[in-house]
């Protein structure tokens, strides 16, 4: 897409810098931004004013937001300053089982946050290692994963979905009444058919799932922000469920929280990974780079249209102003291509999301999951489907690409 940016744009979210000609004037600049409010979201806090707006135990930070003419409740965190929900979990021992990504981000910001919160792992593995560096003390607040169960008042199962099927049954002596157990992937409960996770009907069952990745729910926190997340109550045992729920998403470092349910949330996550997120978009980065490629185009050039282009200039845009806006902030062959051709994709791809989302709502994507997962050859089946993608050539010219950038540069 050459010379697509008229406009010498600035993504504050990312460090992509795109300079063009300058032949948009400030008017049309001022025009581009105003077309966006069009439908502007609208705010108030439970119906009441910003400026009518008390202290923050008199009136609760719960915006009401519209969505596309769609109104919902959103938790945010100055809901739950931290004095506050450190008075509520005072009594409590979080445990954290599991250290992968999620456990990892949500257990130390959890710690950093001043709750008691303790690890749970088996001794020696690799993850044990991991929480050994990050200075957790074993005996402390690092156990084996049975004694971190039996201290815990509330146990974060945040085990892979395969490994919270295989070790259920450590679980369900520790799981007396009026403990809390959270997930952060409804995975376990909803597909409780296949995995038998059924907790006893005497305690609180929630989940908070962020929206990212683990290291992005730390990493966000260490720079001071809070990540979108989900939060849901499967089983209110005690009365106090949803404020545990909310107080705990601030505590683990959301920073905004959105009401769901265990299946809705598991839907669209499997949905969305197996989707745009990361299956579909590897499958038509794929496909369009093998057609400029089979024209002639060199792997650079067939890169740098396909994926540079789109991660480091694109996308940041339109996450920060909307697709929309980047449509009208483009050169006009640009724009009369987007627009005409967004429709066949669209026309050529839902028969195959509606195809997919069956096939999550059916029960096959877990059968799948927990097929592949719990194999003996997991590890070694994995590396060869990732040893494919890594030697494709799309890839390996993109990891040249990459070394091009100026901060790889700097280093």
């Amino acid at each position: 897409m050459n010379s697509t940016f008229t406009l010498r744009l600035l993504s504050r979210g990312s460090k992509a810098i795109l300079q063009q000609r300058p032949i948009i004037t400030a008017r049309s600049i001022s025009i581009l931004k105003n077309s966006r409010s069009a439908n502007p979201v609208k705010i108030t806090f439970n119906g009441i004013k910003p400026s009518k707006l008390n202290q923050l135990n008199q009136v609760r930070a719960i915006q009401t937001l519209d969505f596309g003419g769609v109104k919902e409740q959103v938790h945010e965190r100055s809901d739950w300053p931290k004095e506050k929900f450190q008075k509520l979990f005072e009594n409590d021992t979080i445990a954290i089982i599991g250290y992968g990504p999620q456990g990892r981000g949500q257990s130390l910001n959890a710690k950093d946050n001043g709750l008691n919160v303790i690890v749970g792992l088996r001794e020696g593995g690799r993850s044990w290692k991991l929480a050994l560096e990050d200075g957790w003390v074993p005996g402390k607040n690092l156990f084996n994963i049975n004694d971190a169960l039996s201290k815990g008042t509330i146990i974060g199962n945040l085990l892979s979905d395969a490994a919270q099927k295989e070790l259920w049954p450590q679980f369900t002596p520790h799981l007396t009444k009026g403990k809390t157990i959270y997930f952060s992937h409804g995975f376990s409960i909803v597909y409780k058919e296949e995995t038998n996770v059924i907790p006893p009907k005497d305690i609180d069952v929630i989940m908070i799932a962020p929206k990212g990745s683990g290291r992005t729910v730390r990493s966000q926190f260490l720079d001071g922000r809070g990540i979108n997340s989900s939060f849901a109550v499967y089983q209110d045992a005690t009365g106090k469920a949803r404020d545990r729920c909310v107080a705990l998403g601030i505590a683990i470092g959301s920073g905004y929280l959105y009401e769901t349910d265990f299946k809705k949330e598991v839907f669209s996550d499997l949905f969305g990974e197996r989707g745009v997120l990361m299956g579909a978009i590897q499958g038509l980065f794929l496909a369009q780079y093998e057609v400029l490629r089979e024209r002639g185009h060199t792997p650079s050039e067939a890169f740098n249209e396909t994926v540079e282009e789109a991660t480091q200039s694109l996308y940041p845009l339109v996450g920060e102003n909307g697709m929309d806006w980047m449509y009208a902030a483009c050169s006009t062959t640009a724009q009369r291509g987007a627009l005409d051709w967004y429709k066949p994709f669209h026309d050529a791809t839902k028969p195959v999301f509606e195809k997919l989302y069956a096939s999550v709502a059916d029960g096959t994507e877990t059968r799948r999951t927990l097929e592949k997962n719990s194999s003996p050859k997991y590890r070694e089946e994995l590396e060869e489907e990732l040893r494919e993608i890594r030697e494709s050539e799309i890839w390996r010219a993109g990891k040249t690409v990459r070394s091009l950038r100026p901060e790889a540069k700097n280093k």
